[in-house]
């Protein structure tokens, strides 16, 4: 069942199950965001690992506001008209990354259909201020679909992010009840333009959310078609419903079979696999080291 028949949502497992903050690090990083007027998907999609990350000083900062044009059945961003592009949000963001002296930064934004290049000038430009104030700092991009256009990928492209990340988000079955207007091909389109444009200088990334009723043999499939789009990194990690109007999850993923899928993928040829419960696009990403890597 991936419908919101339930009423209820399932008691976590204990893998699941988080520790709040007990550090003055917490509040720090929400008083500067709120100080500058910044989103982050942290909050806006109900993230789980929003205590830990804000404890640890970083955040993955969402531009473009917080209404989406979109509404995904597993997403907790607003859907709504979205309001007019922030000219001064660059300027901020490249500010809280310098407060924060973060040395590994996630930009995402919300899905701008409404704007005729889906918000890739303002990822441009979000990048280049990022990068005036924080010298040397790796950027990381989570970007939409753009429509599959080629004029707005290589729009961010001419920025210089280290990684281009697009999330696949589920199986080829599951895509046209989990995410609404985007498709399984336009995604693998999306990463394997990256690739074919800018080769080895650039790490392309996706990620899968398990637990929506994807079969195993799905799984490895969209993994295989990933690699074929030229995708480096990957990650995958457990679907919680966000609110009882969402998807209902079908179940939960042992920490073993993630650690399986981790193995198999390994073996498939990614550069980097982050496999497990809590995993997220943004979570732990300064984990990858992008410039030795690819080195």
């Amino acid at each position: 069942m991936t419908t919101t028949e339930l009423k209820t949502r399932p008691r976590l497992p204990e893998w699941l199950r988080i520790k709040l903050p007990t550090s003055d690090s917490f509040a720090r990083t929400r008083n500067l965001l709120g100080e500058l007027k910044l989103h982050t998907v942290c909050e806006s999609a109900k993230c789980p690992n929003h205590w830990e990350c804000w404890e640890k000083g970083t955040a993955t900062f969402m531009i473009a506001g917080d209404r989406c044009t979109r509404a995904c059945g597993f997403c907790a961003v607003s859907t709504a008209k979205p309001l007019p592009l922030e000219a001064d949000e660059p300027l901020r963001v490249a500010e809280a990354t310098r407060r924060m002296k973060l040395k590994h930064v996630v930009i995402t934004a919300v899905a701008r259909d409404d704007v005729a290049d889906g918000g890739a000038e303002h990822f441009r430009l979000t990048i280049e201020e990022v990068r005036k104030l924080n010298p040397g700092i790796v950027i990381e991009v989570l970007v939409p679909d753009f429509q599959d256009s080629d004029e707005s990928i290589e729009r961010v492209l001419a920025a210089n992010p280290q990684i281009f990340n697009h999330n696949l988000e589920t199986v080829r079955r599951l895509t046209p009840e989990v995410r609404h207007r985007a498709t399984y091909d336009r995604s693998l389109s999306v990463l394997k333009k990256v690739k074919d444009k800018r080769g080895h200088t650039i790490y392309t990334k996706s990620g899968l959310m398990l637990g929506l009723g994807e079969r195993e043999e799905e799984v490895l499939t969209a993994l295989q078609d990933l690699r074929a789009a030229g995708c480096d990194i990957l990650t995958l990690g457990q679907y919680l419903q966000p609110t009882l109007k969402h998807l209902a999850m079908v179940e939960f993923v042992s920490p073993e079979k993630f650690a399986e899928y981790k193995v198999r993928a390994d073996a498939m040829g990614f550069v980097h696999v982050a496999s497990g419960p809590m995993v997220r696009s943004s979570y732990h990403a300064d984990e990858f080291n992008a410039p030795a890597a690819h080195g």
